[in-house]
C-alpha cells in the first residue's frame, strides 16, 4: 500500500486404492501411502465403538481413541494407517496431535471427502416468529458467532448476521454507510465512529452496555480500504452523532477528509432480509429468515468449534513429523466475538523483539488459528481435503513449520484465508520454510473478514511453492507474500518463494491499493537479485465495488519492498487500474513475456497446465 510503510503493521493389508480417487499432482504430492504390510492398520467408523478392537469388523468410533492406542502401542519404523469409514464424525472438542503422533496417516478410506468432520450442530424446533422469520431454542453453554444453512436455493456460504444496510447479494459485502468527523479534534481516534443523521435509528434495539451488543464491521482508515474490523458497540450519542466502540479499530475512521465504510449488525431489529440470522444469546433463541418463507428443506448448523484439528509439537526442537490427514471433509467452524488485525502500535505485543514494528504486521494471538492449525511441525501432509464453511482461516501454519504439503484440496466459502503461513518475527530465527501448496482450488474467501483476506498468504516465510492453484472470488488478495519494508535482507525470511501455474480471478472486489497478486516488504535493500519466481500466472477481473474510495485494484501490486521477483509468462486482463504496479523505489524485479509490456507472446502461456491438474479429486466449482 502506498502509505503503508510507516503504518502496517490405511488401509488393511491387500486393500487397493482405485486410481480415480488418487489425487496426487505432477509435483509428487501423491495420495497418502497404503499401509506397510509389516504395520498394523486400524479402523474407525461413526457407528463404531471405542471399546472395540479397532479392526475392520470392529472399528472404533473416534479418532481420539485411535490416536491414544497408537501412542501406547508405538509404531516406530511403521507408517501406521488409521482408516476412517465414510460418515459424519461430530467434533465437540478440538482433536489434538503432538509429537507422539508422528508418522501416522489418518485417511478417508472410502474416498476423498467421505469422512466428514462436523464442527456444527443442527438447530431444530423451528416455529414461525413474524414477517417470514422463524425462531428456535438453542441449548448452549456458550455463544456462537457464525451460522450456516443448507438446502435448495440456500447460499452455501456463511449466513449473514442481521445488518444494516442489507447486502446487495449473498456474495457481496456492500453496500455500506460512511462515517463522518463528528468532532474536529477526534480525527485520529480509533474507538469513536461518527455517523450521519438517519444512518442509525434510535428505535433499534442495539443492547448497548450489555454482554451481547450490536457491532460494526468497518473498513477503518477512511480513504484507505485495507483491513476490516468487527467490533462491539459500547454506547451511542445521537446528539453528537457518534458511537463508542468496546475496542479500538486498526485505524481511525477519517483519513484525507474521507470517512470509513461500515455497516451495523447483530440486532433483531435489523433482521429483515432472507438469509439473515440473529442469536439472542441471553434468551437462548436463534432467529433466521429463510427464502420462500418456509424452513421446509432447510437445515441450519450452529458451530461448536473454531478448530477441528490442532497439530502441535512441544517446541521448534520437538516437532510433529510426517503426520498425514488424507481425504477428510471439515465444515462449519466458528468465527469470534470481535476481530481486528494486529496490534495497533510498535511494541504493543508487550514482548521484546528485534523489530517491534512487526507487532503491527502479525495477527493478534487470539486470532492465530484455522480449522486445521499447525505449530512446530515438519513434513506434515494435508492432502485431498475438502474444507468448507469456516468461520475463519482454513489452514494456519503458525511459526515453526517446514516441509508441509497441502495438496489436491478444495477450499470453499471461508471466513478468512485459505492457507496462511505465519512465520513469526523477523531476525529471530528462520523456522518456517520449504512448504508446498499445490493442486488446490480455493474460492469465496474472506466472507466474514473481507479485509486482508487471501487464498494463500505467506508472512515472513521463504522457500515455499504455490503451484497449480486457483483462487477465485474475494475482497482482497489471491496470493499475498509479505514481511515489512524496514527489515534488512539478512533478517527477512520471505525470499525465495515460487509461484507457478496459477489462476487468480474475481479478486480485489471490495478493497483498494491492492492486487490479486501482492508483495510487500520482501526485499528491502539492493542488490535486488531475484530469488523469487512467478511464472505461468493468469489474473483476470480485479474490479472493486464503486463505494471503495482507495486506489483502484491493480493486477500485480508490488508494494514497498516488493522486490527480488523474476516474472515470466504472466497474463493480466480486466483490471480497474494498471495491470502491474511496481515499488515506488524504482525497478527491482525482472520481467520476461508479461502482458503489460510490448511484445507479449500469448503462445508461451501453458494454459493446459495453469490451475488444478486433471488429477484433482473433486468436482471443480
Amino acid at each position: 500500500m502506498s502509505t503503508r510503510s510507516g503504518l502496517l503493521i490405511g488401509l488393511a493389508v491387500g486393500l487397493l486404492v482405485p486410481a480415480a480417487v488418487v489425487g496426487g499432482s505432477a509435483l509428487g504430492a501423491d495420495a497418502a501411502p497404503a499401509a506397510d504390510p509389516a504395520c498394523k492398520s486400524y479402523w474407525v467408523s461413526p457407528d463404531g465403538d471405542d471399546t472395540g478392537a479397532g479392526t475392520e469388523r470392529k472399528p472404533w468410533k473416534t479418532v481420539e481413541r485411535a490416536r491414544d492406542v497408537l501412542r501406547t502401542t508405538g509404531h516406530a519404523g511403521c507408517t501406521a494407517v488409521v482408516n476412517l469409514r465414510a460418515g459424519t464424525y461430530q467434533v465437540d472438542k478440538t482433536i489434538t496431535f503432538d509429537d507422539r503422533d508422528s508418522g501416522v496417516t489418518y485417511r478417508s478410506v472410502d474416498g476423498p471427502g467421505k469422512a466428514v468432520f462436523e464442527a456444527g450442530r443442527k438447530v431444530t424446533g423451528w416455529t414461525p416468529y413474524k414477517d417470514g422469520i422463524f425462531k428456535a431454542p438453542v441449548d448452549i453453554s456458550q455463544p456462537f458467532y457464525s451460522l450456516y444453512a443448507e438446502g435448495l436455493g440456500v447460499y452455501k456460504g456463511a449466513a449473514t448476521t442481521a445488518r444494516y444496510p442489507n447486502r446487495a447479494s449473498d456474495d457481496k459485502w456492500a453496500p455500506y454507510l460512511r462515517s463522518i468527523l463528528f468532532d474536529p479534534t477526534k480525527e485520529a481516534v480509533r474507538d469513536q465512529l461518527g455517523f450521519n443523521t438517519g444512518d442509525i435509528d434510535p428505535s433499534w434495539d442495539l443492547r448497548l452496555g450489555t454482554s451481547w451488543p450490536a457491532q460494526v464491521t468497518v473498513w477503518s482508515g477512511g480513504s484507505w480500504s485495507w483491513f476490516t474490523d468487527t467490533i462491539p458497540m459500547l454506547d451511542i450519542n445521537f446528539t453528537k452523532k457518534r458511537t463508542t466502540l468496546v475496542y479500538p479499530a486498526r485505524y481511525g475512521f477519517i483519513n484525507s477528509g474521507g470517512g470509513s465504510r461500515y455497516f451495523v449488525q447483530n440486532s433483531l431489529s435489523l433482521l429483515d432480509q432472507a438469509g439473515e440470522y440473529y442469536l439472542d444469546y441471553p434468551a437462548k433463541t436463534l432467529y433466521y429468515k429463510p427464502r420462500g418463507g418456509t424452513m421446509d428443506g432447510v437445515t441450519v448448523y450452529r458451530p461448536t468449534q473454531t478448530q477441528v484439528f490442532s497439530i502441535a509439537g512441544a517446541s521448534a526442537n520437538r516437532r510433529v513429523e510426517n503426520l498425514t490427514l488424507d481425504g477428510l471433509t471439515i465444515q462449519h467452524t466458528d468465527f469470534m466475538d470481535w476481530y481486528r488485525y494486529g496490534w495497533n502500535g510498535t511494541g504493543d505485543s508487550g514482548f521484546k523483539h528485534k523489530y517491534p514494528k512487526y507487532d503491527t504486521q502479525i495477527e493478534l494471538p487470539r486470532n492465530r488459528w484455522g480449522a486445521i492449525t499447525l505449530t512446530n511441525t515438519r513434513g506434515v501432509k494435508l492432502t485431498r481435503l475438502h474444507i468448507q464453511q469456516t468461520g475463519f482461516t482454513a489452514i494456519e501454519l503458525l511459526f515453526a513449520n517446514e516441509k508441509t504439503t497441502v495438496s489436491d484440496s478444495l477450499f470453499e466459502h471461508l471466513g478468512n484465508d485459505g492457507i496462511k503461513v505465519e512465520g513469526g518475527w523477523p531476525g529471530e530465527g528462520d523456522v518456517a520454510h520449504d512448504n508446498l501448496f499445490t493442486n488446490n482450488y480455493i474460492h469465496h474467501i474472506g466472507e466474514l473478514v473481507p479485509g486482508d483476506s487471501a487464498g494463500v498468504e505467506i508472512m515472513n516465510s521463504g522457500g515455499n511453492e504455490v503451484s497449480h492453484t486457483v483462487v477465485e472470488h474475494g475482497a482482497r488478495y489471491g496470493i499475498s507474500i509479505e514481511s515489512r519494508p524496514e527489515i534488512p535482507n539478512a533478517d527477512n525470511y520471505t525470499g525465495g518463494n515460487t509461484v507457478k501455474y496459477v489462476r487468480l480471478s474475481h479478486l480485489a472486489q471490495d478493497s483498494g491499493d491492492t492486487g490479486p497478486f501482492y508483495a510487500y516488504g520482501v526485499r528491502n535493500q539492493p542488490p535486488y537479485t531475484p530469488d523469487a519466481e512467478v511464472s505461468q500466472m493468469i489474473i483476470d477481473d480485479a474490479n472493486a465495488d464503486p463505494s471503495m474510495p482507495d486506489a483502484k485494484p491493480y493486477g500485480v501490486h508490488m508494494d514497498f519492498g516488493g522486490c527480488g521477483f523474476a516474472f515470466s509468462d504472466i497474463k493480466v486482463t480486466n483490471t480497474e487500474s494498471d495491470p502491474y504496479h511496481g515499488p515506488s523505489a524504482g525497478p527491482c524485479d525482472t520481467f520476461s513475456n508479461v502482458s503489460w509490456e510490448a511484445g507479449f507472446d500469448d503462445s508461451k502461456m501453458q494454459y493446459d497446465r495453469i490451475g488444478v491438474l486433471p488429477s484433482f479429486p473433486y468436482e471443480k466449482p
